[in-house]
C-alpha cells in the first residue's frame, strides 16, 4: 500500500520535462494575450462605444450576420450528405474527390476568390451574371465566397462526426426494417448531433471572418459589401485605428464564444 502511494505521488509530481512543456504553453498563451490586451491602450471606452454603434459598423455587423448565416445554411445542406457519402461509401475516384474538397483548406482564400472572379468572366459565368444572380461586386458574391471557403471545412467537420458513429447501429436499424434513409434520419443524425451542431457553429464563425475570397469577388464598397473583415481593411486604409480595434474586438468576442460553446457541448474540431 505504501509503495502504491509513493508511486502515485511520484507520477503526479512535476518534473523538469513537465515544467518545460507547461512553460511553452504559458508563453504561447501570454503571446496571444499580449496581442489582445495591447488594443486597450489605443482607445478608450467612450470612443469604443461610439464607434460600435455607428451606422457603418452596425451595417457591417448586420451584413456579416446575414451573409454568414445564409452561406452556412447552404453549406450544411450540401455538405451533410456529401460528408456522409465520404464516411460510409467507397467508390472509384474517392481519393481524387477528397483532394478536390480539401483544396480550399490549404489554398489562400484570395486565390479562391480570384478563381471565382475568372469563372464569372467565362460564357457560363456571364450567363449566370446576366440572367440569374449578379455575384461580382455585389452582396450575393459575399455569400458565394463564404460558401466556397467554409464548405471544405464543413465536410471535414461533419465527416468526422459521422465517422464517430459506428455503422453497426445503422445495420441494426436496417435489420429492424428501416430503409437507408430512415436509418440515416433516425439513427445516424441523432447520434452525430453534437458534431453537427459544432460544425454548424464553427463554419458560421469562419464565414463571419472570411476576407480574402470576399474582397476579391464582392469588392470592398462601404455600406454595400462591407462585412466586418472588410470594414477592418477599410479602416486601416484610412488610418482609423479606433474603428479597426472596435471591429477586431467584435470578432474576438465571436470567436471566443464559438470555441467555448463547442467545448461546452463536447464537440470536436477537425481541421
Amino acid at each position: 500500500m505504501l509503495r502504491k502511494l509513493q508511486k502515485k505521488k511520484k507520477d503526479s509530481s512535476f518534473g523538469i520535462f513537465d515544467i518545460a512543456v507547461l512553460g511553452t504553453v504559458g508563453l504561447l498563451a501570454l503571446f496571444y494575450l499580449a496581442i489582445i490586451v495591447s488594443m486597450a491602450f489605443y482607445t478608450d471606452l467612450n470612443t469604443f462605444l461610439s464607434t460600435l454603434f455607428s451606422e457603418e459598423i452596425l451595417f457591417a455587423i448586420e451584413l456579416s450576420l446575414i451573409t454568414a448565416t445564409l452561406a452556412t445554411v447552404a453549406s450544411i445542406l450540401v455538405t451533410v450528405p456529401a460528408a456522409y457519402a465520404l464516411s460510409r461509401i467507397d467508390f472509384r475516384g474517392k481519393d481524387v474527390v477528397d483532394t478536390l474538397l480539401d483544396i480550399p483548406v490549404v489554398m489562400p482564400p484570395v486565390a479562391l476568390g480570384t478563381a471565382m472572379l475568372i469563372f464569372f468572366s467565362t460564357p457560363p459565368g456571364t450567363f449566370i451574371q446576366d440572367n440569374l444572380v449578379r455575384f461580382v461586386f455585389q452582396a450575393p458574391g459575399i455569400v458565394l465566397a463564404q460558401f466556397a471557403v467554409i464548405s471544405s471545412l464543413a465536410v471535414r467537420q461533419i465527416r468526422a462526426a459521422f465517422e464517430g458513429v459506428s455503422p453497426k447501429y445503422e445495420k441494426a436499424a436496417r435489420a429492424l426494417g428501416c430503409s437507408k434513409l430512415q436509418a440515416f434520419l433516425k439513427v445516424t443524425l441523432p447520434m452525430a448531433k453534437k458534431g453537427l451542431l459544432a460544425a454548424f457553429i464553427l463554419v458560421w464563425a469562419r464565414a463571419i471572418g472570411e476576407f480574402g475570397a470576399t474582397i476579391t469577388l464582392a469588392g470592398a464598397t462601404r455600406m454595400k459589401t462591407e462585412t466586418l473583415p472588410v470594414a477592418i481593411f477599410l479602416s486601416l486604409a484610412t488610418a482609423d485605428v479606433a474603428k479597426a480595434i472596435t471591429i477586431v474586438s467584435i470578432l474576438i468576442i465571436i470567436s471566443a464564444a464559438v470555441l467555448i460553446f463547442i467545448r461546452k457541448i463536447g464537440g470536436k474540431i477537425a481541421i
